[in-house]
């Protein structure tokens, strides 16, 4: 069965910084784009930041700056790395990733982790 883990989240205080890591485990052939989530309490789901197989990365606007998304294809692990949180940045991350296992191409959501900047 293939899934997504995520870790990494917690409590910190603005200013502070995160890594959040993302381990895709199971029957997988090939990953292409992998990337971050959040979804804010009332708020829809954003793209953070993504990146695809060859190593090209976006992100928000909101984030800009202020974050790096890296992968470990050896891995099949993406990480993100987020400097001088604000309280806006509270949220549940998660993790996604575009892969091909054995029912074929397919688009696979971790099951989120916790953000809470505050103090």
């Amino acid at each position: 069965q293939v899934q997504l883990v995520e870790s990494g989240g917690g409590l910190v205080q603005p200013g502070g910084s995160l890594r959040l890591s993302c381990a895709a485990s199971g029957t997988i052939f090939s990953i292409y784009a992998m990337g971050w989530y959040r979804q804010a309490p009332g708020k829809q789901r954003e793209l953070v930041a993504a990146i695809t197989s060859g190593g090209s990365t976006n992100y928000a606007d909101s984030v800009k700056g202020r974050s790096t998304i890296s992968r470990d294809n050896a891995k099949n692990t993406v990480y993100l790395q987020m400097n001088s949180l604000k309280p806006e940045d509270t949220a549940v991350y998660y993790c996604n990733a575009d892969m091909i296992t054995l029912p074929g191409r397919v688009n696979y959501w971790g099951q989120g982790t916790q953000v809470t900047v505050s103090s």
